[in-house]
């Protein structure tokens, strides 16, 4: 049986529990992932410095929408002391995994592009065209974003096409709900 000092074990515990509390709290993106991102950001809003503002939602708010913000996914962006607008990063799911992706926000929350930035099937890849994503922008919260309706179909794209419009879909209602509750203007 080992012995030894009881404190240390429980100072064991309570590191590892801080450690998982905080590692499952916040989303970590990797490297690859953030630099599409903030390149992204530099060509849309045209700047060359900026800094992201992880938004907190409070999590009876982020309970009530379809869509996660909470997790360092919610951004504000800011160059100097202005916000120049919004960004969300998310994830969706195509045929057989998932794919990444962004939506940048005009400061009035209506979308100012969306963007795949990591698309991980060999098929479904035209999601990623700037011809197709353009039809997005311009939506604003509480706007429905719609497959076959308001957004065109991809053949050979079906799953990934209708699974980024329902992602969508979702966040536009989301951040619906944060404008109407001031979390975000």
């Amino acid at each position: 049986m080992f012995k030894g000092n009881s404190n240390l074990g429980h100072g064991a515990i309570l590191l590892l529990a801080i450690a998982l509390f905080y590692g499952f709290s916040t989303i970590q993106h990797s490297s690859r992932l953030r630099t599409k991102m903030e390149h992204a950001i530099r060509t849309t809003y045209e700047v060359d410095t900026f800094r992201l503002e992880t938004l907190r939602v409070p999590e009876t708010v982020d309970a009530v929408t379809q869509i996660a913000f909470n997790g360092s996914r919610l951004f504000g962006i800011r160059k100097q002391k202005t916000i120049i607008g919004y960004a969300y990063l998310g994830e969706a799911k195509s045929m057989k995994k998932v794919f990444d992706y962004v939506v940048l926000f005009h400061p009035d929350l209506s979308i100012k592009k969306s963007k795949v930035l990591i698309y991980r099937e060999d098929y479904g890849q035209q999601i990623g065209s700037q011809r197709w994503l353009k039809q997005f922008i311009g939506l604003a919260p509480g706007e429905n974003a719609i497959y076959g309706d308001n957004i065109d179909a991809i053949a050979g794209a079906t799953i990934s096409a209708s699974s980024m419009t329902r992602a969508v879909d979702a966040l536009l209602q989301g951040v619906n709900v944060l404008k109407q509750k001031e979390i975000i203007n």
